[in-house]
């Protein structure tokens, strides 16, 4: 892999990463997200604060965020799998590009370094790499989420779940090493969920009332 296309990885993939599409979205609304709920411009925050001022129309918006992030993840994993990359360099470059973009989201360049816990944009990458360890934490997170109605908790279940499945399948020891890390790296950017789930003072996603 030459440091050409090691770079060129990193900066596109922190490009993508940076692109602040949960910022962008709530201001088209009039919202500045980093002043509202938990000031964090990630899709849950959007959703939640946005679903409270504009109902289905903010929950939708929330939902776009959660696409557009992951869909940067997916672009930066991804873009290196294109013909014109050597293919014995294709996963690699695409390991760092998704590094590249975690960090990008986490700290974006275009909000002052500030930015989300990376879980939409690590998913979106995860996936292109490696299908279905991601798939396997997406079940995980919907059955928490659904039995618990914590978001954070399925995130940090699912940054679990996803490198053990990796483990388990057998993909290759780097692409299962750096999986690991950004499992931990998300885990470690929800320490303050972590706090307030273990004190009882985390926010839920309420049920929607029936009609």
């Amino acid at each position: 892999m030459s440091p050409a296309w090691s770079l060129a990885a990193s900066l596109i993939g922190y490009f993508l990463g940076s692109l602040p599409f949960g910022y962008i979205v709530a201001r088209a609304h009039g919202v500045d997200i980093f002043k509202e709920g938990s000031g964090n411009p990630g899709a849950t925050n959007v959703k939640r604060v946005l679903g409270e001022k504009f109902g289905d129309k903010g929950k939708r918006a929330g939902n776009l965020v959660f696409v557009l992030d992951a869909v940067k993840g997916a672009m930066a994993a991804g873009w290196p799998l294109l013909p014109f990359v050597h293919p014995a360099d294709a996963r690699m470059l695409g390991l760092v590009g998704v590094i590249a973009a975690v960090l990008g989201h986490s700290f974006s360049m275009f909000t002052k370094f500030k930015g989300g816990k990376g879980v939409a944009t690590a998913a979106g990458g995860v996936l292109v790499l490696m299908p279905v360890p991601c798939l396997i934490g997406v079940v995980a997170w919907v059955i928490t989420f659904f039995l618990t109605r914590y978001v954070s908790l399925g995130s940090i279940i699912a940054a679990v779940v996803v490198p053990a499945a990796g483990w388990v399948e057998g993909h290759p020891l780097p692409l299962n090493i750096v999986v690991s890390l950004i499992g931990l790296f998300v885990i470690v950017r929800h320490r303050e969920n972590l706090k307030r789930l273990l004190a009882g003072t985390e926010s839920k996603f309420a049920k929607k009332p029936p009609v």
